[in-house]
């Protein structure tokens, strides 16, 4: 019996999943996790569980985070499922872990099949989009300084600060729908998918003071 520890928690991109999963030639029970603390639970129960995860949809700290859990359940085999990942976090987990495929949820059904059927087999898959992103040779070090407009600095300001975007909204009078964009616009801009990779970058940039940010 094969396990899997779906950690996704969009309903669309579980219940196509659950599609694939169903057509998947291996027979498999199917578990899910809609939080790190539940993911880890399950992993515990289910050590050597296939993990499906959206790791942009979950609350690590940052990359160091998910590896730490990887060499914590390291029997696991994990596929990497998210919209977008940035440049920095697949160069680390594609070139320094071998127990980490790659997907993004705008792959085709044939990518998707592959991934889950080699992971059955503890054997890794790396997407087309992932492999081109790999390709360029992008580096957030060398991003202009005026990558970020100036609204976008202040709000990044604030945001590695550790004000949550309500808390921002309401200190600028503007929607959280607003702020939330913003953020968005922020992380794509930087190529970075968590908070935790956006203040490194502002740390390095000058945008927020080493000092205020210790404090």
């Amino acid at each position: 019996m094969n396990y899997v520890i779906l950690a996704d928690n969009q309903d669309l991109s579980k219940a196509g999943l659950l599609f694939f999963l169903n057509q998947s030639k291996e027979h498999s029970e199917v578990v899910e996790a809609d939080s790190k603390k539940e993911l880890v639970k399950r992993l515990t129960e289910y050590p050597d569980a296939l993990v499906i995860l959206d790791y942009t949809l979950f609350d690590f700290s940052g990359p160091d985070d998910l590896h730490i859990q990887s060499e914590r359940f390291h029997q696991a085999h994990w596929i990497l499922f998210s919209e977008e990942l940035s440049d920095e976090f697949l160069r680390t987990f594609v070139l320094n872990h071998s127990s980490f495929s790659v997907i993004f949820k705008d792959c085709g059904k044939e990518e998707i099949c592959s991934a889950i059927e080699l992971a059955f087999k503890h054997e890794r898959f790396i997407c087309n989009h992932a492999s081109n992103q790999l390709l360029r040779r992008h580096q957030v070090n060398d991003m202009p300084d005026n990558v970020l407009t100036a609204t976008e600095k202040e709000i990044l300001h604030r945001l590695a600060l550790g004000k949550t975007t309500k808390e921002i909204a309401a200190e600028r009078f503007s929607s959280v729908h607003t702020i939330t964009t913003h953020r968005k616009n922020i992380f794509r801009k930087l190529g970075v998918n968590t908070v935790y990779e956006a203040t490194k970058y502002a740390l390095r940039a000058g945008i927020v003071d080493s000092a205020e940010y210790y404090i």
